[in-house]
């Protein structure tokens, strides 16, 4: 009995395998375009709680341009501080979607949203660490409506008012 549901397994595999096979990949289209916008390097000023700290951010479209990723260093209240972003958007959810992992939290903050592309901004929201270790909402909204700066600014709960913002002007 097992030698027949394996055959059937292989017959299968050897039937199906080049439908999968010759299934196109997906290409990058204008969702991925806005996106791309980003690709460089940034100077960052961070403002949080009265403080002002700056770092770098260099955002890259990778594979097969449908991912951007980032990288971010830099300081922030006094330490160091460094965190890594991929980004892309999903053709099945019609959502962007956004995973950010950094040096101050073992889990990840996993995000989604729409660009509303009167206002140039893209709109997030999603479950994540807060500071207190619990799991917390969180809305991020980037400003892109300027070509050499970028207004990012994050909300947690449901506050009026950011809880920080980072101001990133791109390096010449």
């Amino acid at each position: 009995m097992r030698t027949v549901r394996w055959s059937w397994s292989l017959v299968a595999l050897v039937l199906l395998a080049p439908a999968a096979w010759a299934q196109e990949s997906p290409k990058p289209g204008p969702e991925h375009a806005i996106l791309k916008k980003l690709e460089g390097t940034w100077d960052a000023t961070m403002k949080f709680a009265g403080m002002e700290s700056k770092g770098t951010m260099k955002y890259k479209m990778e594979l097969g341009g449908l991912w951007l990723t980032s990288a971010y260093d830099g300081e922030f209240a006094g330490q160091k501080f460094s965190g890594r972003g991929l980004d892309t958007y999903d053709l099945a959810r019609k959502k962007y979607i956004g995973v950010w992992a950094d040096s101050m939290v073992t889990t990840p903050l996993i995000m989604e949203g729409t660009y509303d592309k009167d206002k140039k901004a893209l709109t997030m929201t999603g479950d994540g660490p807060s500071p207190d270790g619990k799991t917390a909402k969180f809305k991020a909204v980037t400003d892109l409506s300027k070509d050499d700066t970028i207004t990012f600014s994050m909300y947690m709960g449901d506050a009026k008012e950011p809880a920080f913002m980072i101001v990133y002007t791109k390096k010449k």
